[in-house]
C-alpha cells in the first residue's frame, strides 16, 4: 500500500489538536494517526523518534506561527501600533478559537511534558513576549515596563483560557483580549 499523503499544515494542525486536548501523557500514537489520517507506520517514517519527536515538531510549528502571526505583526514598523495590536489580537483569537482551544504550550508543559519540552515552551513564550515588548517600546514605555506588560499579556491570555474552561465560559477569553487592547492603548 502506498503511504498516505497529507500536507504539512494539515499534519501539524491534526497533531496539535490531539496534544491540545489530551496533553503529552494522554496522547497515543494511535490518536495522532487518527487525527492526521495517516497510518502509524507513516508517522514513524516521518518521525522516527515517535511521540516525543512529534511533540517537538509541534512546538517548532507553534513557534513559527507565533513568530509570523504575533511577533512579526507586532514589530511591523510600517503600521501604527494600534493597528499592529489589533491584528495580533485577531490572530490570537483565531489561534485559540475565540477561547475554545487549549494552548499547546500549556498542554505540553503539564506532567512529564515540562521536563521534556521546557526549552521549547520557553522559546515559544519568549517569542510572544518579544513582540509585545517591542510594541510597548514603540508606544513609549520604558524597557522594564514594556517587558512587564509583555509578560502580563501572556499571563492574561493563558489565564483567561484556563479560567474560561474552568468556569465553562468562553467570554472570559474575549474579555481578556479586549482588556489587552485597553492596556496598551490607554
Amino acid at each position: 500500500m502506498r503511504p498516505q499523503k497529507v500536507n504539512d499544515a494539515d499534519l501539524m494542525a491534526g497533531l496539535m489538536s490531539v496534544f491540545r486536548t489530551k496533553g503529552y501523557e494522554g496522547t497515543s500514537l494511535n490518536d495522532l494517526a487518527v487525527a492526521t489520517g495517516l497510518q502509524k507506520a507513516s508517522l514513524y517514517h516521518r518521525f522516527p523518534g515517535g511521540k516525543k519527536e512529534i511533540a517537538e515538531a509541534v512546538l517548532v510549528y507553534a513557534r513559527g506561527w507565533i513568530e509570523n502571526n504575533v511577533r512579526q505583526v507586532l514589530e511591523d514598523s510600517n503600521e501604527m501600533p494600534a493597528i499592529r495590536l489589533a491584528r495580533a489580537l485577531d490572530n490570537i483569537r483565531e489561534l485559540y478559537g475565540n477561547g475554545k482551544e487549549t494552548c499547546i504550550l500549556r498542554a505540553l508543559s503539564m506532567d512529564q511534558g515540562l521536563s521534556l519540552f521546557g526549552d521549547g515552551v520557553q522559546q515559544n513564550m519568549e517569542e510572544w513576549i518579544s513582540g509585545f515588548y517591542r510594541l510597548g517600546i514603540d508606544l513609549g514605555l520604558e524597557h522594564e515596563d514594556a517587558r512587564e506588560k509583555a509578560e502580563d499579556t501572556l499571563i492574561m491570555v493563558q489565564g483567561s483560557l484556563v479560567v474560561g474552561k474552568g468556569v465553562g465560559n468562553d467570554s472570559v477569553f474575549d474579555r481578556a483580549i479586549r482588556h489587552l487592547s485597553r492596556l496598551y492603548l490607554t
